[in-house]
């Protein structure tokens, strides 16, 4: 292991940190709404571990610019299977392990090569975006399925899912910790949309880039190691983009299902073209050696996510908050009656606040809002006070 810089998380530098300095370094978060508080896109403001940025330098001065060497793509494979199976208990092979660009890359790919052609796609909502508009690109009706809410939080609906698989659908798309509602799924639940699955014949893409970002009381089961049915019917789609910060490098990896090596060698070549040698090797780097930073990352942003509890209950009456389990995105309940404008677009206009709209995520998302807290904790109190005072005209 090479000697670097304090792989902790300078908090002081946080506590000084402005909007004006995280619009300066360009973040899509910051820069995607000009004028506007970022708190939609799902970015950390906290920068990445230097012992990333200090691997990241290494290669720029070893000029690692070409296509991708073989030892490189296997020390991936190998640092993937290795956090699986020391977070997760998950043991796979790392040959099983192959990288795309990104986790929609690989969704791609699966629904492509997987699924058969003209049949729809199953997504659970609300959902992340891309979920319901990637299919559609590729010439695939998504079937929503909407999930329950109910008092312990929100539940899959396993009928639902069967009936939409008994309609001609071939895979569910599951997220894992969820986004946006930040559920992280116990084995039950994943036991009971197994079985649904395997009754239909069907397969599960399950996105699980959000895994290690998981709160204490919660932990994260991987879906495809609750059996051999699913070990066999799912892929797997996870990365260390989430967190340690570091989407724009683009290396996701995809964990194919038991039986799927062969079948994949025909689009391996035009799926892994997104993914670059700089994501490799700082994904391997995050895998082997980020551990530290992201504790640090962690308890910050629990402390943020009692803070947002806080300031929701201050400054947003009839708001409700359900604390996340997983992630760093918080689901905000703004339904009431009287209530016409979407709310995203209300704080936008009247806040000055870039939150996502919850319809974005589905019609279950109608009256929500999806806003990011990983922003150093007097930015999250600018957001929130901003957010009641326009809430308290309306």
């Amino acid at each position: 292991m090479r000697e670097h810089r304090n792989p902790l998380l300078d908090i002081g530098k946080l506590s000084g940190l402005t909007p004006a300095e995280l619009i300066r370094r360009g973040s899509a978060k910051w820069c995607r709404v000009p004028g506007a508080l970022g708190a939609s896109v799902a970015e950390m403001d906290f920068g990445v571990p230097p012992v990333l940025a200090d691997r990241l330098a290494e290669a720029v001065r070893e000029g690692e610019f070409g296509y991708h060497p073989p030892g490189l793509m296997r020390r991936l494979e190998q640092a993937c299977a290795d956090y699986q199976a020391e977070h997760y208990g998950w043991h796979v092979a790392p040959e099983r392990v192959e990288a795309v660009g990104d986790v929609i890359v690989g969704l791609e790919a699966v629904i492509e090569r997987f699924t058969a052609p003209g049949s729809p796609i199953v997504v659970p909502t609300p959902a992340y975006m891309p979920f319901l508009t990637a299919p559609v690109r590729l010439g695939r009706r998504v079937i929503e399925v909407a999930m329950r809410e109910e008092a312990g939080g929100w539940q899959l609906d396993p009928e639902g899912i069967g009936e939409a698989l008994a309609a001609g659908a071939g895979l569910v798309v599951l997220c894992n910790p969820h986004n946006p509602v930040g559920k992280v799924y116990r084995r039950s639940e994943l036991r009971a949309l197994a079985e649904v699955v395997e009754r239909h014949g069907a397969r599960v893409f399950a996105d699980e880039i959000h895994a290690p970002l998981i709160y204490p009381g919660a932990r994260h089961q991987c879906y495809a190691a609750l059996g051999e049915d699913t070990d066999r019917h799912a892929i797997t789609a996870t990365s260390a983009s989430k967190a340690w910060n570091i989407p724009g490098l683009k290396c996701a990896q995809l964990i194919l299902g038991s039986q799927d090596r062969r079948s994949w060698q025909q689009v391996r070549h035009s799926a892994s073209r997104g993914a670059s040698n700089l994501g490799v090797a700082a994904t391997i780097t995050a895998y082997r050696e980020g551990g530290p930073w992201l504790a640090e990352v962690l308890r910050y942003l629990e402390s943020n996510r009692r803070l947002l509890g806080k300031l929701v209950a201050e400054h947003l009456p009839g708001v409700r908050f359900a604390p996340p389990e997983g992630t760093y995105l918080a689901w905000l309940d703004c339904r009431g009656p009287g209530r016409k404008t979407p709310p995203g677009q209300y704080f936008l206009d009247r806040a000055g606040v870039s939150v996502a709209e919850g319809a974005l995520c589905g019609a279950a998302g109608e009256g929500f809002v999806r806003l990011n807290f990983a922003t150093p904790a007097h930015i999250l109190e600018t957001l929130l006070v901003a957010m009641g005072e326009a809430w308290a005209l309306s």
